[in-house]
């Protein structure tokens, strides 16, 4: 169901727990960070920290978050912290167990039993110290962790957020194929950030709404000037740019590979980390192909200031095609042509984007994406791009809740 009428409706002085498959220290931005945010302008909100497995826990190799989450549970105490005014994360102090290799689902389910007590556990106490009740608990698809905690915790509105398709990756779909339609058939309401999920989500739940998708502008400003990083000063225009992880359950490498051969006085500039696919891929032995790695959030802006197209080469695949490309709001941001894979989540960017449906389709497109560049063309995609803000997509969620409560 796609919600209409006022954008105004917000919920108010209720306490929410946010659990998510992201813990708030993740070192990407995440869907659940910004809506838990906005949740907190005017409710009381509990982010809660992934539960740490047993597998991670005795770990030599840990990020620093991670590092931080074994010492709260080896300590035992100061594990409720606050982030900002009305907002704070719980780092659960249970260590749950590794199954997600158990062949056997059955087998699995009752495991997950334990562990979502154990989870639910931890949540129990963080609500009751920080005086929360009448709860309103948010799943951000976190199927297994989430699985249970409807019926142990007893929320008085249980929301699975859908944002992701993560039966389609190699962890998750063994288990994850079976679990996730009975969550969302549990739950009280479900959201979603793309029309297509919401269909997905509609043929076991009809309380399935799309809530659109949020994007953080304050990095991505089309009035601020940025100046142009050192390294991308040394490469020839014009440069054709990605921004993003480079992960090939995502991108499609032959793609890539295929516009950069078509025309070798084309710079292919990929910003963003690796996966080990692309690390081994033939793409670095193409000269006019340039990797420059992880970049901070707050510096993506002056890459994809450089870029005089952006592309968005993605595979078409279960992965993908729901997925709700938050990409392509950053470049619209910031004014960009933009080409990329006709997906079904990108059909709502039909109208400012050139959409690809074979490889051999994007040469073409970004050989006319070169010419548009009248400031006109470039004031309607930061205006449509600026549609898509967290504040109109929360209050889309409230107005689903409203129709609960």
């Amino acid at each position: 169901m796609v919600l209409s009428g006022d954008n105004t409706q917000t919920i108010q002085g209720r306490d929410i727990v946010v659990i998510s498959i992201q813990p708030w220290y993740y070192e990407l931005g995440s869907n659940c960070k910004n809506i838990a945010t906005e949740f907190a302008k005017s409710n009381r909100v509990l982010y809660v920290n992934i539960p740490i497995t047993r597998k991670t826990y005795h770990s030599n190799k840990k990020s620093a978050g991670i590092e931080e989450h074994c010492r709260i549970i080896k300590e035992k105490k100061g594990n409720i912290k606050k982030i900002s005014e009305n907002l704070w994360q719980v780092f659960p102090t249970a260590i749950i167990e590794s199954i997600n290799w158990i062949p056997s689902t059955l087998l699995f389910k009752s495991i997950n039993t334990i562990n979502n007590h154990r989870f639910a556990k931890d949540i129990a106490k963080a609500i009751a110290e920080l005086g929360f009740t009448n709860v309103i608990l948010f799943n951000d698809n976190d199927i297994y962790n989430g699985f249970l905690l409807k019926k142990i915790l007893n929320p008085s509105l249980y929301i699975y957020y859908m944002r992701d398709f993560l039966q389609g990756y190699k962890f998750w779909e063994k288990h994850a194929s079976v679990l996730e339609p009975s969550l969302i058939k549990e739950a009280d309401l479900v959201v979603t950030n793309s029309v297509y999920y919401q269909q997905y989500c509609s043929r076991f739940n009809q309380n399935s709404f799309y809530v659109g998708q949020g994007c953080s502008f304050d990095y991505f400003d089309y009035q601020k000037s940025y100046e142009p990083p050192p390294e991308i000063n040394l490469i020839n225009k014009p440069i054709i740019g990605y921004v993003g992880a480079l992960d090939s359950s995502r991108l499609d490498i032959n793609i890539i590979e295929f516009i950069a051969k078509h025309n070798s006085k084309w710079s292919i500039v990929l910003v963003g980390p690796e996966d080990e696919n692309f690390k081994s891929s033939n793409l670095h032995e193409i000269k006019n192909i340039y990797f420059l790695g992880r970049k901070d959030l707050s510096q993506l802006a002056a890459f994809i200031r450089q870029f005089d197209v952006c592309i968005n080469p993605q595979q078409i695949n279960p992965i993908t095609n729901g997925n709700y490309p938050l990409k392509i709001d950053e470049y619209l941001a910031l004014g960009k042509p933009v080409v990329a894979t006709k997906t079904k989540a990108m059909e709502v960017f039909e109208n400012f984007t050139k959409l690809a449906l074979t490889k051999e389709a994007y040469p073409e497109l970004i050989e006319s994406s070169l010419l548009e560049n009248a400031e006109s063309k470039a004031i309607e995609r930061v205006l449509f791009a600026k549609s898509h803000s967290w504040e109109n997509s929360v209050h889309d969620i409230y107005k689903a809740i409203s129709i609960f409560i």
